[in-house]
């Protein structure tokens, strides 16, 4: 059996990389471009899915396809508070979430997924055209994440960040093939 880390049913696009250096203009450009493009392609894929087949687990253990919709919406939603924070406190104090819990919530359940999706497409308009607008010193701000022990610049969350969304997207993709 494949450790967490390889596991291409649980990490299909493989694990986050973080740059180690401030990125160029043209990274931050490709990252922002998956950010603003992350909800029409999260709306597409479930439409591709399908209403049966995104009651199905991506994967034996994981969350539903409604389950990943929604935990999108949720994450970022939290996300675009972390960077909101970072430009507007020295280093905050994140707080952490039970993303499990939250996709166990009852809203989840009976919620239609285009809820999350327009959700989605008002918050990344309006997160990405925040970024857009950061100088080089502003993307070095920082938060730190006190579950992982670990303080980001907002350049290494933008990284992070694009990646999620690119991971669950793979997830809806995936029950698409099944």
């Amino acid at each position: 059996m494949p450790t967490p880390e390889l596991d291409p049913l649980r990490y299909p696009v493989g694990r986050p990389v973080l740059p180690t250096a401030p990125l160029t203009p043209a990274e931050r450009a490709s990252y922002l471009r998956q950010l603003a493009e992350l909800p029409a392609q999260l709306t597409a894929a479930a439409r591709q899915v399908g209403g049966e087949r995104l009651q199905l687990p991506y994967r034996p253990g994981g969350w539903t396809g409604r389950q990943v919709i929604h935990h999108v919406a949720d994450t970022h939603l939290n996300l675009y508070s972390r960077f909101r924070l970072a430009l507007t406190e020295d280093n905050p104090t994140v707080r952490p979430f039970d993303e499990a819990a939250w996709a166990e919530l009852p809203d989840v359940a009976i919620t239609p997924i285009e809820v999350s999706l327009s959700l989605l497409s008002s918050l990344h308009t309006r997160w990405v055209s925040l970024l857009q607008q950061l100088t080089p010193d502003q993307w070095q701000r920082t938060f730190y994440h006190p579950r992982y022990d670990t303080t980001l610049t907002l350049d290494q969350a933008l990284v992070q960040y694009a990646w999620h969304g690119q991971h669950h997207l793979a997830h809806l993709l995936g029950l698409r093939e099944q």
